[in-house]
């Protein structure tokens, strides 16, 4: 069991411990290929190597026994080191696979061709080899990792093994920042997609909990995390738990250290100001400094990818989180309404995102992600939406049908333009790409008139109008190309007009020169064989061989050079014909390498049109969401919400929860529930009632028809009336959080005292047993305490779930502000006592009815029988409930 662990070190290479090697051993006892690949690993020491060997990437050392164990492929000792092949044309998977389970990948190429090899000075030396690609979970972008043509078969089921992107690949910089003074921690972030040149900062003030951290990761939900080396341990804690919340190791965030002091202010800023140079300098540099100091470190990764393009342009920049641009949603609320996510395994099914993501196309179910995670609070752009979805709803006019059918059956085309950014596009993928752009926008183009006369919804007319004009460009680029050569790969033949490519057209004419001469010589060996209709065969990739019986051998003269040869025939090469075909083969290499460069140039002039493009993709993508959210109020029965700008206010008649209405199905009819609450009148609501009763279903879904309501959507009630509300704050369920070293109480108490400092008259406050994680006097003095100043002080609307009979009170201290309500039930069967004394516990029907008034008992023993508790344990408890309560009842 060989193993190189210096390898991986970079170090002096000691030799295996084998007694039949010398101790002492120099540098010659290595193969001049593995001392390539020493030199090559020292410089990328945190990276597993494919190495390019002919028809195989071979993996060496330590790298070959990681590589082999997650591939699956088998491994040997050879030489000096452990070592593990794969072929060349499957490379794309293997990459995938290494990345998806958190792995650095290098990808080294063979960087001489043989033939000009053969004739260059160095014809004995080794091939020189290359870096040519790094690949991590947010880096996978290149045609070795892409190649549509394949990625095409996965859609038909016929590449099973291949692992595909994630919708969202975001790498995320983290940057701190203590102020010693103030006691207060800055945290600056830059989210950064590459694979479709999103970007994203912010920076914002956070505490001891690093809650408004763990908010925005949530939002952005990044596959990949470059952190400094000091990272305080809290960010520490709470990363690690969020990378362990998922159960495969390919869904977990990979995290990259790098050196603090890359991060420090003075550095970054010096990073930033040489990439930017002077163009967009000005209003980079105008940025807050901790989000510079996430830039700088940003900028050296990306490079070392060859991805670094996408920071260039300072338009594409979006700020996380700004108060006037969405409502608040913090991670406590995201979890607890299961906006994003399920609670139970993580997985989408059964959250709001699931509900409502109908969209056709890959950036469509990105624009979708962002629209449920920051719902709007711009009141215009929110009726813009409801505007756009209730046309499509309402309208018969076919045109609406004709623009949601393009939407089909798309390539990404988001992630393909910025492919083709980046230089690395294949020319599968650009042929698929621009084809795709340029059909879209002539069938757009010819539906004009018809989008001018038919449709009236501004936002649905412009986003159209717009997007066929935005792309115009796609058309020049699909004339210039082959259309067979483009599909196959082919470079040397890709560009049908060769007068815009002058370096080309010299190269093919002197190829074309040496084949004339080549035939041409054809005339004298047919004299010399006296052989009037001989021509040139072709055998195993050798070409203009000479095909002569064995029999007439004696013909050949003798300096002839013999290729090949079987039983019957004999192959040759004449010595005009060794240099000239040599010459040939040197040209056609030639001819690769100038088109490889005249592809990059062809791609770069792509890129002008880069940000165009990237508007009208974002203008489909919007479109989708729209037809997207027009399906679902269509399925769901769903009405359309009125939003009301400033007022505070929240009616809701006949209301049900979006993902459980929809789980449920036809059958199982959902209890629909009236809400009512006004900001200057009855505002906070108590709710009690049995357990599983319903009381957080129901709470949990006035908050989802409130993001529905706000981000465009329709909603599943007959009638809703609601103020713009700027976020929403939840406090739900007694869970611990073992990362952060906080017990349930703890973690109770801290997101209540979080909601306190946040939560404004205009927000939303659901709070779920609150109090619970502490002895019951406690609990409920605390319960009522932090009620009854949501009611006096902060003055949100507020829905309250408790257990504890004492916070319905509240209801007679402040009459104008609190109501009592609790889910209604039926009680079968009273406490009744047998002959033996035994006491029964009760069986409740359950009606899950909003009804006023608050109600008595919390019915618990009925769960301990739902749940199989033996009957003694069932009697015992019941014996023991009834004698507490008659002792509380003699104290009052």
């Amino acid at each position: 069991d060989f193993r190189l662990s210096q390898f991986a070190k970079g170090a002096e290479l000691s030799p295996p411990s084998d007694s039949s090697v010398p101790s002492k051993r120099s540098k010659s006892v290595y193969t001049p290929l593995e001392q390539q690949v020493i030199q090559l690993k020292q410089q990328h020491q945190d990276a597993l190597l494919a190495v390019e060997c002919g028809y195989k990437y071979r993996f060496f050392g330590e790298d070959a026994e990681i590589a082999a164990k997650e591939l699956n492929i088998f491994c040997h000792l050879d030489h000096n080191f452990m070592t593990c092949s794969i072929p060349t044309h499957r490379l794309f998977v293997h990459v995938r696979r290494l990345v998806s389970h958190g792995h650095k990948v290098g990808v080294v190429k063979q960087t001489e061709t043989s033939a000009i090899k053969a004739s260059g000075t160095n014809r004995n030396a080794l091939f020189t080899r290359q870096l040519s690609a790094l690949y991590t979970k947010s880096t996978l972008v290149g045609e070795d990792v892409n190649p549509v043509c394949r990625l095409r078969d996965v859609e038909e089921g016929a590449c099973g093994d291949l692992v595909s992107d994630p919708p969202d690949s975001f790498l995320l910089c983290i940057s701190e920042n203590w102020d010693k003074l103030k006691k207060q921690l800055t945290v600056g972030l830059v989210a950064v997609q590459p694979s479709t040149g999103d970007v994203l900062l912010d920076c914002f003030p956070d505490g001891p909990s690093r809650s408004e951290v763990e908010g925005r990761v949530l939002k952005i939900n990044p596959v990949e995390i470059l952190v400094p080396s000091d990272l305080s341990e809290q960010t520490q804690k709470l990363l690690q738990s969020i990378a362990n919340a998922s159960a495969q190791a390919d869904d977990r965030v990979r995290v990259e250290k790098r050196d603090s002091a890359l991060f420090e202010f003075a550095s970054a800023m010096s990073t930033v100001t040489e990439f930017y140079c002077s163009h967009s300098l000005s209003s980079v540099a105008s940025l807050e400094s901790p989000v510079i100091c996430c830039l700088g470190p940003l900028i050296q990764y990306l490079q070392e990818f060859n991805l670094e393009r996408v920071l260039r342009s300072e338009s594409s920049f979006r700020r996380l989180s700004c108060a006037s641009e969405g409502m608040i949603l913090s991670a406590a609320t995201l979890r607890n309404l299961e906006i994003l996510n399920n609670q139970t395994d993580g997985g989408v099914k059964g959250s709001l995102l699931w509900v409502l993501d109908h969209t056709r196309t890959p950036f469509g179910r990105r624009l979708m992600r962002k629209w449920v995670s920051q719902p709007l609070t711009d009141h215009v752009y929110d009726l813009q939406r409801q505007d756009a979805v209730q046309e499509i709803l309402e309208s018969d006019s076919l045109t609406l049908n004709s623009i949601r059918s393009l939407l089909s059956h798309l390539p990404d085309l988001e992630r393909g333009i910025c492919c083709i950014y980046h230089k690395k596009s294949s020319t599968q993928e650009f042929y698929l790409i621009s084809s795709s752009l340029s059909r879209l926008g002539l069938e757009l183009q010819a539906l004009l008139p018809a989008i001018q006369s038919q449709i009236s919804s501004s936002l649905l007319r412009d986003l159209s109008l717009d997007t066929a004009d935005l792309l115009a460009p796609a058309h020049s680029f699909l004339k210039v190309l082959n259309e067979t050569a483009a599909k196959s790969g082919n470079k040397t033949e890709l560009f049908s007009d060769l007068s815009g490519f002058p370096v080309l057209q010299e190269r093919r004419e002197q190829i074309q020169t040496v084949v004339n001469e080549i035939q041409d010589h054809r005339k004298e060996v047919r004299l010399m064989l006296k052989a009037p209709a001989l021509d040139y065969t072709a055998v195993s990739g050798q070409e203009f061989l000479i095909e002569v019986k064995n029999s007439l051998s004696s013909t050949v003269p003798p300096d002839w050079v013999k290729i090949s040869s079987t039983k019957a025939v004999s192959r040759y090469h004449t010595p005009f014909l060794v240099g000239r075909y040599k010459k040939l083969l040197q040209l056609r290499e030639q001819l690769l390498l100038d088109s490889q460069t005249e592809w990059t140039n062809f791609l770069d002039q792509f890129g002008e049109h880069y940000h165009t493009m990237k508007r009208a993709i974002s203008h489909l993508a919007t479109m989708d969401c729209l037809f997207s959210l027009a399906e679902v109020a269509k399925q769901g029965d769903y009405c359309r919400p009125e939003v009301l700008g400033s007022q505070r206010q929240i009616m809701i008649r006949d209301g049900r929860h979006p993902a459980i209405d929809l789980l449920m199905g036809e059958h199982n009819q959902y209890v629909p529930n009236l809400t009512e609450l006004q900001g200057d009148g009855r505002r906070t609501m108590i709710i009690t009632g049995p357990n599983m009763g319903g009381k957080s279903s129901y709470i949990r879904q006035v908050a989802l028809i409130c993001v529905m309501a706000q981000m465009g959507s329709y909603v599943p009630a007959s009638e809703t009336r609601l103020g713009t509300l700027d976020g929403i704050y939840t406090r739900m369920g007694a869970s611990d959080n073992i990362y952060k070293g906080r017990s349930t109480f703890m973690e109770e108490l801290s997101e209540a005292s979080e909601i306190i400092s946040y939560a404004t008259e205009r927000s939303l406050v659901i709070l779920d047993e609150l109090g619970r994680g502490t002895s019951t006097h406690d609990g409920i003095a605390i319960a009522y305490a932090t009620l009854e100043y949501f009611i006096r002080d902060v003055k949100a609307l507020t829905l309250f779930v408790t257990h504890y009979p004492p916070l319905c009170e509240l209801e007679r201290v402040y009459p104008e502000h609190v109501s009592n309500y609790h889910m209604a039930f039926l009680l079968n069967e009273p406490d009744v006592t047998t002959d033996t004394d035994e006491v029964q516990p009760e069986f409740i029907t359950f009606l899950y009815q909003l009804t006023e008034g608050a109600a008595g008992r919390s019915y618990g023993l009925n769960v301990a029988r739902l749940a199989d508790l033996t009957d003694s344990i069932l009697h015992t408890a019941a014996r023991k409930a009834r004698e507490l309560e008659s002792i509380v009842s003699t104290r009052r």
